[in-house]
C-alpha cells in the first residue's frame, strides 16, 4: 500500500528529544534539594553547559526539547531555545512559553529543525493547573505531509488520559506522525491510553530507559511514530545535566513523505 513502506535506501531523519530541566546538573536524588534553587537563581556555568548541549544536538535533523527556560532571571536572561539553534547551527526552531512567571521562569518547550516548517501550530493540553503544551510541526504539505509532536505530559495518571485523549484527538486524521518528549509514564503505561494508540497506530517499540540520567529505571522520554514510518536505532545519548537522559532514533520515512517535504 502506498505510504506503508519506508525507503530504507534513503538517508534517515535523525531525532532527539530531552527534558533539560533547564541545564541544572542533577546526579544523585540529593541534587533535587541541594541544587533545587538554581530553578529560580542562574548559576555561572550555565551558558557552558548550553554549549556542551549544543555540541551533542548538532548532528540531528530535528529536536524536541522540553523544560527550557524562554529567557529569564535564572537563565541569565537567555532564551535557551534561541542560543541552542544559534550554537548548533538549526536554521528553523521555535519556542512555545508554557508557563509564564515573568522574570522569574519562562517555562518553555522547544522544537529545533534542519527542515523547513510548513506550518506549526501551538496547544494547550488540558489538565487542573495550566502549564502543559505540545508543539505541533508539518514538513510539507497535503496527505503525504509529515506531522511532529513535541510535549510534556503531566505527571497524574488521570490528567495524563485526558492530554493523551487530546492528543488523539489530533493526530487520528493525519497520516505520517511522530510524537516526541518527556510523557511522564513509561511505555506499558502508555500502551494502556487506547484511543491515543489506536490514533497513532504505532507498531510496537522497546522500552529505553532516560530517567534517573545518574541510574536510569524508568522510560519517561519517548519518540512514537505512526505505522507508516519505520524507527531504527533507540537509544540514549550520555548525561547531559539534566535529570533525564536524551533520546535518539533514526526514522525512515516512504517516498511519498520524502517527496512531501522535499527529501527525494
Amino acid at each position: 500500500m502506498e505510504g506503508v513502506v519506508s525507503n530504507d535506501t534513503a538517508s534517515p531523519l535523525r531525532l532527539l528529544t530531552f527534558n533539560m530541566q533547564v541545564g541544572i546538573h542533577t546526579a544523585a536524588w540529593h541534587h533535587y534539594v541541594t541544587r533545587g534553587w538554581q530553578h529560580l537563581l542562574p548559576h555561572p556555568k550555565r551558558r557552558r553547559r548550553l554549549e556542551l548541549i549544543a555540541g551533542a544536538i548538532t548532528p540531528y535533523d530535528i529536536v524536541g526539547l522540553q523544560e527550557v527556560d524562554g529567557g529569564s532571571f535564572r537563565s541569565g536572561n537567555v532564551n535557551q531555545v534561541d542560543s541552542l539553534a544559534d550554537t548548533a547551527e538549526f536554521p528553523y526552531h521555535y519556542q512555545q512559553l508554557n508557563r509564564n512567571l515573568g522574570r522569574l521562569a519562562q517555562h518553555s518547550n522547544g522544537l529545533l529543525s534542519r527542515l523547513p516548517i510548513s506550518r506549526l501550530e501551538e496547544h494547550r493540553l488540558p489538565g487542573t493547573l495550566p502549564g502543559r503544551g505540545a508543539i505541533h510541526a508539518r514538513f510539507g504539505d497535503g496527505e503525504h505531509a509529515l506531522h511532529v509532536f513535541v510535549t510534556h505530559l503531566a505527571l497524574g495518571a488521570r490528567i495524563q488520559r485526558k492530554q493523551l485523549d487530546y492528543l488523539g484527538e489530533l493526530i487520528a486524521p493525519l497520516k505520517h506522525v511522530i510524537v516526541m518528549g518527556d510523557l511522564n509514564c513509561t511505555l506499558a503505561q502508555l500502551r494502556q491510553h487506547k484511543d491515543f494508540c489506536e490514533a497513532l497506530d504505532s507498531r510496537p517499540s522497546k522500552a529505553i530507559n532516560s530517567y534517573p540520567a545518574w541510574q536510569p529505571s524508568r522510560g519517561l522520554d519517548h519518540i512514537l511514530v505512526s505505522s507508516t514510518l519505520r524507527l531504527s536505532h533507540p537509544g540514549t545519548l550520555s548525561h547531559l545535566f539534566s535529570d533525564h537522559l536524551p533520546m535518539a532514533v533514526e526514522v525512515y520515512l516512504p517516498e511519498p513523505c520524502r517527496k512531501a517535504i522535499g527529501l527525494a
